[in-house]
């Protein structure tokens, strides 16, 4: 019961805490509002908890026999959050009324997980951290993708919800855009240590 708890309260202290994540959804809930970013909200839910499973149940072993696969991944995770970084920076109260801005879909939310630094990080620290070989494994695994996916609804929903409350704030082009720069450089904080780690792997 002891380990059971201890994993829940891993799996909430890492899920609200600030990360790529949160970041766009609370921006998100921001620009689009609550009806709009549900899918977003959704894709992050389901999207981890499976990420989780894929992980706990072998992936992982496919990066130990393939190492490449997983650096490539890591540098298209990089970059694809400042790809983001610089959308949400870019944009302004007027350009997100055009009709081809919206939020990221269900499907895009998940599938952003396997890119997201710290999505690797919480998964595969809580699969070695909370697993072991002398238990069944698939049992184990499961009950922590299942810990991620019930504290995830109020963990990132109250970053979503935070967002939408900004508005009454935020109620001026100018204050917006000071907010969309502030997350798109938290957003780059948030992968600059794996950003550190590549050059320091490959350039220097």
């Amino acid at each position: 019961m002891e380990l059971y708890l201890a994993i829940i309260i891993f799996a909430a202290s890492t899920t609200v805490t600030p990360g790529p994540n949160n970041i766009m959804i609370m921006t998100s809930g921001l620009n689009y509002g609550v009806k709009k970013s549900i899918p977003h909200l959704l894709g992050i839910c389901f999207g981890f908890p499976a990420m989780v499973i894929m992980v706990g149940l072998g992936f992982s072993i496919v990066f130990e026999m393939y190492p490449l696969f997983h650096e490539v991944i890591k540098v298209a995770g990089v970059a694809y959050l400042l790809y983001l970084a610089w959308l949400i920076a870019s944009s302004s109260p007027t350009s997100l009324d055009v009709e081809k801005s919206k939020p990221l879909s269900f499907t895009q939310a998940a599938l952003f997980q396997w890119v997201n630094p710290k999505a690797w990080v919480m998964a595969t620290g809580a699969v070695s951290a909370y697993t072991s070989i002398s238990s069944d494994i698939f049992s184990q695994v499961i009950f922590i993708a299942l810990a991620f996916f019930i504290v995830a609804f109020p963990c990132v929903g109250i970053w979503l919800f935070f967002g939408v409350g900004l508005k009454k704030y935020l109620n001026s082009p100018k204050h917006q855009k000071i907010f969309n720069l502030s997350m798109a450089l938290l957003l780059i904080g948030s992968v600059l240590p794996v950003l550190k780690e590549l050059v320091v792997q490959y350039v220097v």
